[in-house]
This record gives structure tokens, sequence and C-alpha cells, in this order.
């Protein structure tokens, strides 16, 4: 069995959930159960090796997970990583127990890899920041939760933020609430207060607000798939900080592992982006709100209304200032510089240029 962290229950109750079988984990995902890019490759990869030890089919368990949610590359690659691991062994062996083992073990090296890879985003993407920020007192604004519960680790943008805290050269992290499920607001300031960061809650639309003010020095987000161009898509709302961040000439830094980058994904416009139910936007969800609406929340627009609800939207390179990875920063964000970092680790020092 895999045990999870049920997120859609957080900040009010730390529950468990218990999935017995690939279709169990599944619906994990695709109820936000279990989210956040790096975090859903590696549960990709434990739910291929739990249908491998349970002895159902691994290639319709495999195509199951696969599909659950189209837009996070890092769910594929965990996904195909352990199913062709257990092909190859069961190939090499014809011992289906022998072909579970090795699933499994390709599940964990996959989680022990992106734990590491945090803590060399972390330190890259402070070295950064002390660089385009001299001086320290960063007053950093993020969107979505990237920290410890979509990784192995300390997170992707929320570990450079944390780096930053632990070095006394965070003044401020400014936490949007991320609608219309308040990842923001759930996840990351209860991430940001058990790490004793300092930070603020504000609503998306206030964001602009906080830059015309001058109180804002980098915008950290992270990815769920970065296409072969640099175009990064991340959870909706990360394109308008974009947009905000460049004409108040701010640094627009996305931090995701190389895993996110989709080289066949050419451009942001091959990025397919989710769409989520419309009751997500009609309704609002906790723990302690009452059971009244379609989707389980309360209604808070007309009944029949229609929403539109992209789950991601698309930056892209041009907008970015840079991305870091755990191979190294890539500044400024092209296919070329991209793909080199990618192909390997930077010689030297962690920055590769044009």
């Amino acid at each position: 069995m895999l045990v999870l962290l049920d997120q859609t229950r957080l900040p009010a109750e730390e529950v468990e959930l218990v999935c017995t079988d690939a279709p169990a984990l599944v619906e994990a995902i695709r109820s936000l159960a279990v989210r956040g890019a790096p975090l859903l490759g590696i549960a990709g990869a434990y739910g291929v090796a739990l249908a491998a030890v349970r002895g159902f089919d691994v290639e319709e368990a495999a195509a199951a997970l696969e599909g659950a949610r189209p837009t996070a590359v890092n769910l594929s690659v965990g996904v195909r990583r352990a199913r062709a691991a257990h092909r190859a062994a069961l190939a090499a062996t014809g011992e289906p127990r022998q072909a579970a083992e090795a699933a499994l073990a390709a599940a964990r090296a996959l989680h022990q890899e992106d734990a590491e890879a945090s803590a060399r985003m972390a330190e890259h993407g402070l070295a950064l920041l002390d660089e385009l920020l001299p001086g320290g007192g960063h007053r950093i604004l993020t969107h979505c939760n990237t920290g410890s519960l979509v990784s192995g680790g300390e997170g992707t943008a929320f570990a450079v933020a944390l780096a930053a805290h632990r070095a006394g050269r965070l003044r401020r992290l400014w936490v949007d609430e991320t609608r219309p499920l308040l990842q923001g607001a759930r996840l990351t300031a209860y991430e940001a207060a058990r790490s004793g960061m300092a930070y603020t809650l504000l609503t998306d639309n206030a964001a602009g607000s906080l830059f015309a003010a001058g109180e804002v020095d980098a915008v950290l987000i992270g990815a769920d798939r970065i296409a072969a161009d640099g175009s990064v898509a991340n959870k909706v709302g990360s394109y308008p900080l974009a947009v905000l961040a460049r004409y108040h000439h701010v640094p627009f830094i996305v931090v995701a592992p190389v895993t996110t980058v989709d080289p066949d994904t050419p451009d942001g416009a091959s990025i397919e982006v989710e769409q989520r139910p419309g009751h997500e936007v009609t309704e609002v969800t906790a723990p302690q709100v009452p059971v009244t609406g379609i989707g389980g929340g309360t209604p808070v627009a007309p009944l029949g209304t229609q929403a539109y609800n992209p789950a991601f939207d698309v930056t892209p390179p041009e907008l970015v200032t840079a991305i870091v990875t755990e191979e190294g920063v890539v500044s400024p964000v092209t296919a070329e510089i991209l793909a080199q970092v990618c192909a390997r680790p930077a010689p030297g020092d962690d920055r590769l240029t044009a």
C-alpha cells in the first residue's frame, strides 16, 4: 500500500490517505490529495510498483496513472521510469516478483534523486538571489505551493525561499492565496508557519498593488511542465505575475528539476492545459464547510453559473528571468541554454550563458 498525506484536508487536519491499488492512487491524484509536479512523478512511480507488487496489470495501471493529470510532465516521467524497470526485469528474468522489486527500486531511486535535486536547487537559487539582489533582505512573492508537500525534499521555489530564511536574508515571503483551490493559503502558509518564516498572505488580485508599492524584490514559482523553448506551465495566475514583474523590473524566477523540462514539447502552444471542474470556482470547499453543493462545497455563485477553470497558464520564455534547476541556472532563457543545462551538469560555475 502507498500512504499519502491528504493535502485536501490541510491545514485543518493532517490525515493519512491509504492507497491499496493504482485506481485509488489515480483518484488521489485527480482530487489533488497528492499534487505538485515532482511529487506526482514520485507517486506515479510508486503506483506502478504497487500494481506490480499486488499482481495487477502493470501496463494498464501505468496508462491510467499517466493520464490522471495531463499537464504535469513529471507524472509521466515517474510512471515510465518504473514501468521501464519492470519491463526490463521481467524480460530478463521472467519472474514477476523480481520485476516488481525492480519497479519499486526505480521509484525509491527517483524519490531519493528528487530530494537531492531539491537541495541543489535551493543552493543555486539562493546564489542567484544574492547575485541579483545584493545585500539580502529579500522580499519574495510566490504563487501556489512548492515546498516539501510537492517534493521528496524541501521543494522547489519554496526551498529557495527557505534557504534565504535560514541564511538570514529573507525579509518577507508574500504568499498568493492561489484561487480557486487556495494552495497558497492552505499549503504554502502552512509550510511557512511551520518553518518560522516571516510571511504574509494576500489575495491574488492584490499582487499588483504590492508591485506598484515597490514591495516585491523577486517572484519565485515552480513549474508543472517546461517546454523545449523555455515556456513555463504553472498554476493559473503565474503568467499575470510574470507580466507584472516585467513591467516593474522585478526578477521572475522559475525553480524546477530537469525532469520538469519536456524536450518533446516544442513550445508553450503545445502544452495541454488541464481544465478543472467548474464547481471548484462556483463553490467554496473546506473540511469545516457544510456539504451542500454539487461538488460538496458551499455555493458562491447562482445555480447554473458557467465557470472557466484552467488549472494552469503558460508564461513565455521572454518573461522569465531565469530557470533554476539542480544542474544549474538557465539565464537568459533560450532553447539552446536550457538544453545544455538539462543535458549535463554545468562545469565550474552553475551558470551557462549565451
